[in-house]
């Protein structure tokens, strides 16, 4: 029995051995370096073969240590992984590389929408453009297209399409959930500045004087019922 229990042991360690055959912390460089979208820490931990704790740990050694050397990128933990990026204040050098002087941004229209997606989701079209009071069919198309977007089932009651923001969206906004978007109240209009204006769009426009022009004849008498005059005082055109 003690034999076998010794063979188990040496083959587990042999195991290990064999999947960890390279440091820790170059290994995740590596992986890291060719990722087109954030790891999460189990799937490096099985990719490199060292326990989740002791990747977490390396990761977060490795983002420090690039802070502290001033490099041009930064480890960052985004969208439930960590993913290398270039820094903030290197943006203007590699925005003229990449774009070649051409700027590739999403329209007041386009962020406006995405906007409401964010905080309404899952959301369809219609609340969309009812909320914006424009119809949204072409920025939507945009924002699918671009990958911020996707569909999220349907509506129960209406069978209209869904919509909701994707894990590419928090990685471009550089946040790990939705839980990390800002507050709306602070931006806002304050509710007494909306009283007095919802109040003054309330109040009726001032009858115009009457001119002499518009004065009936003397005599003349105004009908107050008959064809084309109405209940409420409108007439119908003639």
């Amino acid at each position: 029995m003690s034999e076998t229990v010794e063979v188990n042991e040496t083959q587990d360690a042999q195991d290990t051995l064999a999947v960890a055959v390279a440091e820790l912390r170059p290994s995740l460089e590596a992986l890291l370096m060719v990722a087109d979208q954030p790891l999460d820490q189990v799937t490096l931990a099985s990719a490199v073969g060292y326990p989740v704790e002791e990747v977490a740990a390396a990761l977060t050694g490795l983002a420090s240590e690039y802070d502290e050397q001033g490099r041009g990128f930064e480890l960052r933990s985004v969208a439930g992984g960590w993913r290398f990026y270039t820094r903030e204040e290197f943006a203007p050098v590699v925005e003229a590389f990449v774009l070649d002087g051409q700027q590739s941004r999403l329209t007041q229209a386009a962020l406006e929408t995405l906007a409401v997606v964010a905080y309404k989701q899952p959301v369809s079209r219609a609340r969309v453009s009812a909320i914006r009071g424009v119809n949204v069919d072409g920025v939507m198309r945009t924002l699918l297209t671009r990958g911020l977007v996707e569909e999220a089932g349907q509506d129960g009651e209406t069978g209209a399409n869904l919509y909701r923001t994707t894990g590419y969206f928090l990685e471009r906004i550089g946040i790990t959930s939705l839980d990390d978007l800002p507050e709306l109240a602070p931006y806002l209009p304050d509710m007494d500045d909306m009283e007095d204006e919802l109040g003054a769009l309330a109040q009726p426009a001032p009858a115009p004087a009457p001119s002499a022009e518009d004065a009936p004849p003397v005599g003349h008498e105004e009908p107050s019922h008959g064809p084309g005059v109405e209940p409420d005082g409108g007439t119908e055109p003639t």
